[in-house]
């Protein structure tokens, strides 16, 4: 995946890696060691009609439970079956193996950059 420096972010805690017109999600670093141990993930179906701001999926830990935000419009193409199988996968590598979704999308609305994102959440 990406340096964490490279990607787009939204206040919800997500990260995005826009490629053409293709959207690959995952939950930030941050939000991961807020949520804790993750030991549950639940995710869209692939097809599936996802708008921007919208809860698309949940993220269970030991400590808490978090919801998952569509960043954009459009059509899942990919749900991250790994981490559905093995959801410590979202603490171990948030920004790679730790995807969540690819959402084929039809416009990019505004996301945060990482200097914004850092300054959002302290960092």
């Amino acid at each position: 995946m990406a340096d964490a420096t490279t990607l787009q972010y939204t206040a919800e805690h997500e990260w995005v890696l826009v490629d053409g017109d293709t959207a690959t999600v995952g939950i930030t670093a941050y939000a991961a060691e807020k949520l804790g141990d993750v030991v549950f993930v639940e995710l869209p179906a692939v097809g599936a009609d996802v708008a921007s701001g919208s809860v698309v999926g949940e993220i269970e830990s030991t400590k808490s439970v978090g919801e998952l935000f569509a960043p954009v419009n459009g059509t899942v193409a990919e749900a991250n079956s790994s981490v559905v199988d093995d959801p410590s996968l979202v603490n171990s590598d948030p920004f790679g193996e730790g995807w969540l979704i690819k959402v084929t999308f039809t416009e990019l609305p505004a996301l945060l950059s990482y200097d914004e994102y850092t300054a959002l959440v302290g960092e």
